[in-house]
């Protein structure tokens, strides 16, 4: 699996596209695609509010269509591409498909299990380690997810005063 930075960053600028289908539905901008081979084979954004499901985030859902395209629940010889660093049920999921790399735009200090907080994607305690490249398409990715809660505050600072 040879990935180049092009590469990279073409498969996370696709996953910004996704993220934008998240916003555009008043999700938590987030998109991430399953890539084998060059091809898609997987991809989602957070549906957690529209499906009244907590476990419904972009890479969950992609995942799960990889799965089924695969006929596998093992991704071997893939990459996820998602434009925030995933949550600890995200990066267990992650290990237990055994992706075999993850690439991630924006760190996430609050939740971030692919080294911001913890690292669950190269634990050596568990059964399976992955290869992690993360600050992809950083800038845009962080603003992305900065500018849809700098709307949504706003936004609730309006209704506040009856505006």
């Amino acid at each position: 699996m040879i990935n180049s930075q092009q590469d990279d960053q073409y498969w996370m600028e696709y996953a910004l596209r996704l993220a934008d289908k998240a916003a555009a539905a008043g999700e938590i901008p987030v998109g991430a695609v399953v890539v084998k081979n060059n091809q898609v084979i997987g991809e989602g954004w957070n549906q957690s509010i529209s499906l009244h499901d907590p476990s419904a985030h972009a890479e969950l859902i992609a995942i799960r269509q990889a799965g089924l395209a695969l006929q596998n629940y093992r991704l071997i010889d893939t990459t996820l591409y998602v434009t925030l660093e995933p949550c600890p049920m995200c990066a267990g999921l992650l290990v237990h498909s055994r992706i075999s790399r993850l690439v991630f735009g924006a760190k996430d200090y609050k939740t971030g299990a692919a080294g911001s907080i913890m690292n669950l994607t190269q634990h050596d305690q568990l059964n399976h380690q992955m290869d992690v490249t993360g600050g992809v398409c950083e800038a845009l990715c962080a603003q992305q997810i900065s500018g849809f809660f700098q709307e949504r505050r706003a936004a609730k600072k309006l209704a506040k005063r009856g505006v």
